[in-house]
């Protein structure tokens, strides 16, 4: 058998050849052993890997390589004993994007819905999030402001939540894809981190490690996104469609603004309190107008994962199914479920915002009448991270009750005085630097400003 060398395979990378499969798949490998006897690669070597890939690119077959090669890196997750249609929801990042905290019980609540229709498998959720890094927010970081809460399950323990509850909300372990926690460990120290290859299959080997046969993504758009422009958007949508299909799950792509936060709150244990909010209330009236647009994200892209889940013959009959679901309670009493079986303590629900302990608030209102006309979200991003509620590096700590309320949307009429934001710490001293910030981002007009759409456009297999 011919060895494959790294530095040969950076060699092909570096001068724009197709690398193949056998090559990719020895790359991964050495990647994952080089913390064993086995140093067969050096950081240098990746390093280097990694800004060849980000010169010259991946075609379809490498990056479907590569991210199939990274997903088998470690454990995956087996979902076959479950005899379910497993499906997923991923977001690209963006402030006060909790919509996985209203999907996974939405979606639990209609798998379990009795009876299931004819010929119609279950659903289940296995739902592996992230922490909030850079000026984006973290579910796990937002989960764990709820005492008891264990997102560190293993897969077997996964699996017992899967079956009690339909869906659950847990971390990446150690073993699943370790192949990634290298390379995205490098990607930062590298100036790699914006290739659409690298992301692809970074987001794409963690998700199809959950066995899935379907899969939504929610990309991101705007002043708020990840990617700079609308153009690498979409090219990122269309990369992550082309591998999920490639390894025979249906995915599909939503291109979603980011211009400004999303709901009322933004942070950790205030956007909890704005989902139980939401789960809790029984008539449209009775929700709070802020969280207007993240109810509708929510049941859209809850919509199209009924929809590829059999349960309604369109995404926009899926989207009204998953409000009649949160209207009816039914998502609230899956999220108590799946809240106590990873060992969380529901009392607290009770009364959300009596748990809210920030100990410094201040508001900013409105220096004069007009309309709110725009404001970097990128902006207002790294104003809720220095608040406490992000960090800036992974191991950072976070404060559970850091974070933002949001008082205006984008077109709102606004009045000389009226609140726009308030701000909440646990440090008094965080408050003046992010209060800076937003000052200098949130801009009035005098004639209303012309809003983006919340949805972009959808990116599938084409027919």
């Amino acid at each position: 058998m011919t060895t494959i060398h790294p530095i040969d395979i950076i060699l092909h990378k570096r001068d724009g050849l197709a690398l193949t499969d056998a090559e990719i798949h020895a790359l991964i490998r050495a990647i994952v052993d080089r913390t064993t006897e086995k140093q067969l690669i050096t950081d240098a070597q990746i390093a280097s890997f990694l800004m060849a890939v980000f010169q010259r690119g991946l075609n379809p077959q490498e990056l479907a390589t590569l991210t199939s090669a990274m997903r088998t890196s470690g454990d995956t997750f087996d979902a076959a004993p479950l005899h379910t249609f497993t499906i997923d929801k991923h977001s690209t990042g963006g402030v006060g994007d909790k919509t996985s905290l209203l999907i996974a019980p939405i979606l639990a609540a209609a798998g379990l819905a009795s009876p299931t229709p004819a010929g119609i498998p279950g659903i289940c959720v296995p739902m592996i999030s992230g922490r909030s890094l850079g000026h984006t927010g973290g579910t796990l970081d937002k989960l764990e402001t709820i005492p008891g809460f264990n997102t560190q399950l293993n897969l077997t323990q996964l699996a017992d939540v899967l079956k009690k509850c339909g869906a659950a909300l847990i971390g990446q372990t150690p073993r699943i894809v370790p192949a990634d926690r290298i390379l995205y460990g490098l990607r930062d120290h590298t100036g790699t981190v914006e290739s659409p290859f690298l992301i692809t299959a970074s987001i794409m080997s963690k998700k199809l490690a959950e066995d899935l046969n379907a899969l939504v993504l929610d990309v991101k758009v705007g002043s708020g996104a990840f990617m700079p422009t609308y153009e690498k958007s979409r090219l990122l949508a269309e990369l992550m469609v082309q591998t999920g299909e490639a390894s025979g799950t249906r995915t599909v792509a939503l291109l979603t603004s980011m211009d400004e936060p999303l709901g009322r709150f933004s942070g950790n244990w205030v956007e909890v309190w704005e989902c139980i909010d939401i789960m809790r209330a029984t008539h449209k009236e009775t929700r709070h107008p802020m969280s207007r647009d993240i109810i509708q994200l929510s049941n859209i892209l809850a919509g199209w994962m009924l929809h590829l889940a059999g349960r309604a013959d369109t995404p926009e009959a899926g989207a009204s199914l998953s409000d009649e679901i949160l209207l009816s309670g039914e998502a609230y009493k899956a999220w108590l479920r799946i809240v106590t079986a990873q060992g969380g303590d529901t009392a607290i629900f009770m009364d959300p915002a009596a748990h809210h302990k920030s100990t410094a608030t201040r508001t900013i209102t409105a220096p004069h009448s007009g309309y709110l006309a725009s404001m970097d979200c990128k902006q207002v991003g790294w104003a809720v991270q220095r608040l406490g509620a992000g960090r800036t590096k992974p191991g950072d700590p976070v404060s559970a009750h850091a974070g933002i309320e949001m008082h205006a949307k984008l077109g709102d009429r606004l009045e000389a005085n009226q609140p726009l934001i308030t701000l909440f710490a646990e440090d008094p001293s965080l408050l003046d630097e992010p209060e800076d910030m937003l000052r200098k981002t949130l801009q009035i007009s005098a004639t209303p400003p012309q809003l983006q759409p919340l949805i972009h456009e959808v990116v599938k297999k084409p027919n």
